[in-house]
């Protein structure tokens, strides 16, 4: 009976144990940082990985090509996957958005526009060969055309 009693009680410990395993391991997965991968394009060259920061938010500012003012594109990681979050404008010109959609936000001075939450499954950008595509990572701002190359076409992912 007593040996019943032990062989039952190791296997409520091994099942408790097992389960605090398996959400210790899901916790890590969740709450560990995801890697932001810059990579050519063409060859899948990888210029860079870098460690995004526990709000997992990343941005690309450039010089629009037609307004010729500064427009901020702000990402979101989630889950290896990239959302828009927002967009911050200082003018008003061709190719900048000048509506906003139900469940988005508009304010003036630096115009933003959030509220988007779109996922996004194929980033890439051609970088500038006139002004420079600088990504922001937490303080940190890396130049595209010093990273990878004026006209280079990149991929940004998440892993």
């Amino acid at each position: 009976m007593k040996a019943l009693q032990s062989k039952k009680l190791l296997i409520i410990i091994t099942v408790v144990l097992l389960c605090a395993a398996v959400i210790v391991v899901i916790m890590a997965k969740k709450n560990s940082n995801e890697t932001l991968t810059i990579t050519d394009v063409d060859s899948g060259k990888e210029y860079a990985a870098l460690t995004l920061p526990a709000n997992r938010e990343f941005s690309i500012t450039f010089i629009h090509s037609v307004n010729k003012s500064p427009v901020t594109d702000v990402y979101i990681a989630k889950d290896d996957e990239i959302y828009l979050d927002r967009t911050l404008y200082y003018g008003f010109g061709a190719g900048v958005p000048t509506t906003i959609s139900e469940g988005q936000h508009f304010a003036y001075g630096e115009m933003i526009i959030s509220g988007y939450d779109m996922y996004i499954p194929d980033l890439i950008y051609v970088v500038g060969t006139v002004s420079d595509h600088v990504l922001a990572i937490g303080e940190d701002e890396i130049s595209l055309r010093d990273l990878c190359g004026r006209n280079a076409k990149v991929r940004l992912a998440v892993r």
